[in-house]
């Protein structure tokens, strides 16, 4: 049981991504407020990260075990990158995302993200060890 919940934690991770960096790439100007002022090319941080969510994700899908393991280890560091971003949105006086509510809603759901997308990645690395043991 523990074994199908971290498979499919780990596609629904993947799915996501591939969403989130389609939503990047798609629509980039509704990312640009989240993009700290001091950073330049705001708008090729957006289409880079765009790319980055989206190649992690079909990582995870399409190739191979190695490549699984190092997208869920991806997806783990970008989602530390962004969580000042969504501290700092839902702390702001008028947040990007909407209301304070919805913002600490967000900021919520990215420690969940993190936390899955570690352990995901934890569970990966047990199992690439396993396949090494039985081969």
């Amino acid at each position: 049981m523990k074994v199908i919940f971290w498979v499919i934690t780990s596609l629904l991770l993947a799915v996501l991504m591939i969403v989130a960096g389609i939503q990047h790439l798609w629509n980039p100007y509704f990312y640009l407020p989240f993009v700290p002022s001091f950073l330049p090319f705001p708008l090729a941080i957006i289409y880079l990260s765009g790319l980055v969510e989206l190649l992690l994700g079909l990582s995870i899908l399409f190739l191979n075990h190695k490549y699984t393991k190092f997208g869920m280890l991806g997806i783990f560091v970008l989602m530390v990158i962004y969580l000042p971003l969504h501290i700092a949105d839902a702390f702001s006086d008028t947040p990007v995302i909407g209301s304070s509510n919805v913002a600490y809603f967000r900021l919520g759901m990215q420690f969940v993200l993190i936390w899955l997308s570690w352990n995901a990645y934890k569970f990966s690395s047990i199992l690439k060890n396993h396949y090494k043991e039985n081969a």
